[in-house]
């Protein structure tokens, strides 16, 4: 602990299938691994003592790492040390839990703070005999995924009611956004114990890029942004391409270029694509680094982001940290991210018809998408900086535990 703050607090992070430290753009490493990372970073600089807990899925790994920042990574052997899909890890969950009570036991943690449903499971099991609080951010509920997904959700059958034992065990739960505290008091959850903190973008590497954008005489650039699946609504943004001509459409996401072959998604993006006479408009870039992105963003006319269902949806949030107008989905986290007609515009999840109109009249429109661009910058640098997340982090473990706020205090 760090001798500048002798009250700064013991932080264990419990994030079963998404470690801080993996490469992301994997079917498993997204959105969570860069929350874990970067909350944990910034913590551990404000003088907390942060451990994370990731299961180990490679022999190679050594059991602990220490991060540049201080961040104690924790490699806890759970079932076999091979990469798993984390809709399979549940049967090893309670070796996880059982190795997280032997090691807490000699040393406990002020806090935990489970990040997912399965690392709740364990982060409870791990603290229960120890009376240390958990804090619980779910990430994704498997109410919202049962309803959207049906047959197709490949969730054990279990999830929702393991969800909601841990809601109940917790001292407290974190939602991203509005719309899943509707979804957690409809699972009986007490409203008392759920605070909103959404989730950060780094807004020094998510900026404006000079010399971005592309001449007036180019095609219009439209830029859709996350992971290859269906839920994401790629398919939405080519078919309304059909109705928007003089544009093209960019797709980031998925696996490098050389694989995006063998990728299903991607071939069946391709087909709609060819069926609605975009093909020659339509790019799959594969995978962009992160490092990438804001030029990426920075250059694009419109960002849009269709999924029909968004737990949270940082794509949006970074979008506008980099002055690009957002039209998206009226869903989920996109409904707190995105304020109609101010910084982008809010569509429905369902009117391909409509959703084309819209794209046709923001492009026809230089002034606004300036306007929408400009005042999501400032949205993102007044609510969703990492620094307003970890202040909004610390209030809910300080509310549970003897961890102080140290809001703004980096050492």
């Amino acid at each position: 602990m760090s001798p500048s703050h002798p009250t700064a607090g013991r932080v264990a992070m419990v994030s079963e299938h998404a470690s801080p430290l993996a490469e992301l753009g994997g079917p498993d490493a997204g959105g969570q691994n860069v929350y874990v990372a970067q909350l944990a970073r910034l913590l551990a600089r404000r003088g907390h003592e942060v451990s994370v807990y990731t299961r180990r899925d490679d022999p190679r790994l050594p059991e602990r790492v220490t991060t540049p920042d201080g961040v104690k990574v924790v490699h806890v052997p759970a079932g076999p040390p091979a990469p798993i899909p984390k809709d399979e890890l549940l049967p090893y969950i309670p070796e996880f839990g059982a190795w997280l009570a032997r090691e807490w036991a000699a040393e406990p943690p002020d806090v935990v703070h489970a990040h997912f449903w399965m690392s709740g499971m364990a982060a409870v099991a791990g603290a229960r005999s120890l009376g240390v609080p958990v804090v619980q951010t779910y990430h994704a509920l498997g109410t919202v995924k049962k309803r959207h997904q049906g047959a197709a959700d490949t969730s054990p059958p279990q999830r929702v009611a393991i969800e909601t034992a841990v809601g109940r065990e917790c001292a407290g739960i974190i939602a991203t956004c509005e719309d899943e505290v509707g979804e957690l008091v409809a699972m009986g959850l007490p409203r008392d114990r759920v605070s909103v903190v959404p989730c950060g973008v780094d807004t020094t590497q998510f900026a404006p890029v000079p010399g971005a954008r592309r001449p007036a005489s180019a095609p219009r650039r439209l830029l859709s942004v996350g992971r290859l699946v269906p839920r994401k609504g790629f398919d939405r943004a080519i078919r309304a391409l059909a109705g928007v001509p003089d544009a093209e459409l960019l797709i980031a996401g998925g696996p490098e270029p050389a694989l995006l072959g063998a990728e299903p998604e991607a071939e069946r993006l391709c087909a709609i694509a060819e069926d609605c006479g975009v093909a020659d408009r339509v790019t799959l870039l594969g995978g962009v680094s992160p490092t990438r992105m804001p030029r990426l963003m920075s250059g694009a006319d419109l960002v849009l982001s269709l999924p029909r269902y968004e737990p949270f949806g940082i794509v949006p949030v970074e979008a506008m940290a980099c002055c690009a107008p957002v039209v998206a989905t009226a869903v989920g986290g996109q409904l707190d991210t995105v304020v109609d007609d101010v910084t982008g515009v809010l569509v429905p999840a369902d009117d391909d018809h409509g959703l084309c109109d819209t794209i046709r009249r923001l492009l026809d429109d230089p002034a606004r998408l300036a306007r929408y661009g400009a005042a999501g910058r400032r949205r993102v640098l007044a609510r969703y900086t990492w620094d307003r997340v970890a202040d909004g982090v610390t209030q809910v473990y300080s509310a549970v535990s003897s961890v102080p706020s140290l809001s703004g205090v980096v050492r």
